[in-house]
């Protein structure tokens, strides 16, 4: 994590060459691949080649989470204890990888592990095993918008009673051969292949669509008793969030913003929020033409005069864009923005677009005193979600 922010902080974009396969023929060449993973400090070598990618994302990402929290499960009752991870397509390597082997060898030499190799409940299923979590467990898949509603899944499970600590956030693994040529031939990812570092570019006028990324964000959520009663470490205070959907187009928002709009306003209400309170948005911002402007215009109508002051950024800008992980790793951002009183740049905006005219940090991160942030996602099938979070200070 500290290098993640550190880097964040710094805009150093993370963005490159497609190295997992051969992308040679396809429109789009680039993508924000995970460098250096070893996951052996918490698999062995049979279940790192028995996993997909987004299993082993997800697992080294819990044990930094845990190492992080001081969470130690000994002295926990573990059925007071849930995870809630997000995918938006799980292990789709290994269903290429399977499929191809199906139709070249036959049926029969399917893996007898195919299925749970793929299937996206297995990432809480096997924190769960692995760690001994008893609570609460399964997963959420709403597209680019999956990690945001395991988070919001996660803190009304604690608000309901059901746990007093939740492990949640989100994996994914689809820089493969199928899902990318699916986002290309879409004509959803941009095409500057040739200066990769500068195509996620949200906001700016030459924005020509998302770049891929892989990667998991863990996060550890638990009522403040609990995290008191334990002396842990706390970066923030997580205090709603707000739900909605377009019921407009499979992959387009709608046109006039009103389900992100909402998702704003209905976060902010169950937060105890008045719109002035706000002072840094983590924006969705996707750098794809349509999203980033139809963003703009409804954090416009939500804060009204109140926009003027707001600072806001997307952080796709140098990630890329994780998918159904992306809400879980840019409400880290945010909880460590308002902790530290730095907000994370968004990089490449050089030419400003008329339709999207707010203050997008551009370039470099910026110190301010921050008391109240909110985090947008947004997915395929018009699914939003936005999270509110608080500065914690000690003596609330």
């Amino acid at each position: 994590m500290p290098e993640v922010w550190e880097s964040a902080l710094n805009g150093r974009s993370g963005i490159g060459p497609i190295t997992h396969f051969d992308a040679s023929e396809l429109t789009t060449r680039i993508a924000g691949e995970v460098k250096d993973l070893d996951p052996s400090a918490v698999m062995d070598q049979k279940e790192i080649r028995r996993s997909d990618s987004f299993l082993q994302f997800v697992n080294v990402a819990c044990l930094e989470a845990l190492q992080d929290s001081g969470l130690d499960m000994t002295a926990e009752d573990p059925y007071r204890v849930g995870v809630v991870v997000a995918s938006g397509i799980g292990g789709i390597k290994i269903l290429e990888d399977q499929s191809v082997l199906a139709q070249e060898k036959g049926l029969m030499r399917v893996s007898p592990f195919f299925v749970p190799m793929m299937i996206i409940d297995m990432a809480a299923g096997d924190l769960s095993i692995r760690h001994g979590f008893k609570g609460p467990n399964y997963a959420t898949v709403s597209a680019c918008a999956s990690a945001g509603h395991a988070l919001l899944d996660s803190w009304n499970l604690i608000q309901l009673g059901y746990a007093d600590v939740m492990i949640t956030g989100g994996s994914e693994a689809p820089i493969t051969p199928l899902a990318t040529a699916g986002f290309a031939r879409m004509k959803a990812m941009s095409t500057r292949n040739d200066e990769p570092e500068r195509a996620s570019r949200p906001f700016d006028a030459g924005r020509d669509g998302f770049v891929m990324a892989e990667g998991s964000s863990i996060i550890v959520l638990e009522t403040l008793e609990h995290a008191r009663a334990r002396g842990a470490k706390i970066y923030a205070e997580f205090v709603g969030g707000g739900i909605t959907a377009d019921a407009f187009h499979m992959t387009a928002p709608d046109a006039n913003g009103t389900g992100g709009e909402m998702s704003m306003r209905i976060a902010l209400e169950m937060a105890g929020l008045e719109p002035a309170d706000v002072d840094y948005i983590n924006a969705h911002g996707t750098s794809t033409p349509l999203n980033d402007a139809i963003e703009s215009k409804a954090i416009m109508r939500v804060f009204g005069d109140h926009t003027a002051d707001l600072a806001i950024s997307s952080t796709k800008s140098m990630t890329g864009h994780l998918l159904g992980a992306s809400g879980a790793l840019e409400f880290m951002f945010l909880t460590l923005a308002l902790q530290q009183g730095e907000i994370p740049p968004t990089i490449n905006y050089e030419d400003p677009d008329p339709d999207c005219a707010l203050n997008y940090t551009p370039n470099a991160s910026v110190k301010r005193a921050l008391e109240v942030g909110l985090s947008n996602s947004f997915g395929f099938g018009g699914h939003n979600v936005t999270l509110a979070a608080r500065k914690f200070h000690e003596e609330a």
